[in-house]
C-alpha cells in the first residue's frame, strides 16, 4: 500500500500570524515596569524580588526585547516609581506603600528616591530613543500619568509588558491597558514575581485571559517578519 509523502507545513501558525498582526512595530511599545535599582537592584525594597529576577535571568531577556524593539522600529517606554525626599505626593494606603515609608524612615531615604541611584533604571536598559514615565503614587503606570496620552500620540495600539511584579504591577498594567483599548502582550520570560509558583498561577489563570502570552523568542520572530 502506497503511503503519501508527509507534507511539512511551512505556513505560520494561527498564533504566530495573530502575534505578527498585533505587534506591527510602528504601532507597538514595549513597557518596562519598575526595572530600577531600588526595585530589582542592590538596594531593592524587597530583596527577595531582586534575587528572583537574578535567578531567572529576567533583566538580560528584557534588554534583549528592548534592543529588538528599537531595531524593528517599536518604541520602548520605561514606567518608573519614584519618591520625593519628603514623601509628598504619595500615601500609605496599602501594605507595600507602608513598607516603603517604613524603609524611608529607617534608611533616611526611600529606595526609589529622586536624585539617588535607586530611582535610576538598571544598567544597560535605557537608550536615548526611549521615554521614561515616572509616577509618585500608585501601583500601575497608567493611573495619574500621561502614559496613555503619550502612547496614543505615538500611534501605539499594542503594549508589550515586561518587568515586575507579575502579581502586582504587571497585572495592574495589563488590566489598565486592556480597559483603555490596547492589545496587551506579556513576555513570560521578561517578567517575574513572588512567590514564583504564584506568579506562574497568575500567568496561567489571570493574565492568559486578558493578554497574549509569548516568549521573547516568539516576539522577536514576529518582529523579524516586518
Amino acid at each position: 500500500m502506497w503511503d503519501p509523502p508527509l507534507v511539512t507545513d511551512t505556513q505560520p501558525s494561527k498564533q504566530q500570524s495573530f502575534l505578527r498582526s498585533i505587534t506591527e512595530p510602528s504601532k507597538t511599545a514595549v513597557l518596562t515596569m519598575e526595572l530600577q535599582e531600588g526595585v530589582v537592584g542592590a538596594g531593592a525594597l524587597l530583596p527577595a524580588l531582586s534575587q528572583e529576577v537574578e535567578r531567572v535571568g529576567m533583566l538580560d531577556v528584557v534588554r534583549r526585547v528592548c534592543g529588538a524593539a528599537r531595531d524593528a522600529g517599536a518604541r520602548v517606554v520605561h514606567c518608573t516609581a519614584v519618591a520625593r525626599a519628603d514623601g509628598a505626593g504619595a500615601v500609605q494606603n496599602c501594605k507595600i506603600f507602608a513598607l516603603n515609608e517604613r524603609v524611608r524612615k529607617e534608611r533616611g531615604a526611600s529606595p526609589m528616591e529622586l536624585g539617588t541611584s535607586g530611582a535610576d533604571l538598571v544598567a544597560g536598559l535605557e537608550d536615548h530613543r526611549d521615554i521614561v514615565v515616572p509616577r509618585l503614587h500608585g501601583m500601575t503606570p497608567f493611573t495619574s500619568t500621561a502614559l496613555d496620552q503619550i502612547l496614543r500620540n505615538l500611534g501605539v495600539t499594542t503594549v508589550v509588558a515586561t518587568g515586575v511584579s507579575v502579581n502586582l504591577g504587571i497585572i495592574g498594567m495589563s488590566l489598565s491597558a486592556l480597559d483603555l483599548g490596547y492589545q496587551v502582550v506579556v513576555v513570560r520570560d521578561a517578567v517575574a514575581g513572588l512567590p514564583a509558583e504564584y506568579a506562574e498561577a497568575v500567568m496561567a489563570n489571570s493574565l492568559s485571559m486578558i493578554a497574549t502570552i509569548v516568549t521573547a523568542d516568539d516576539l522577536l520572530e514576529a518582529w523579524g517578519a516586518w
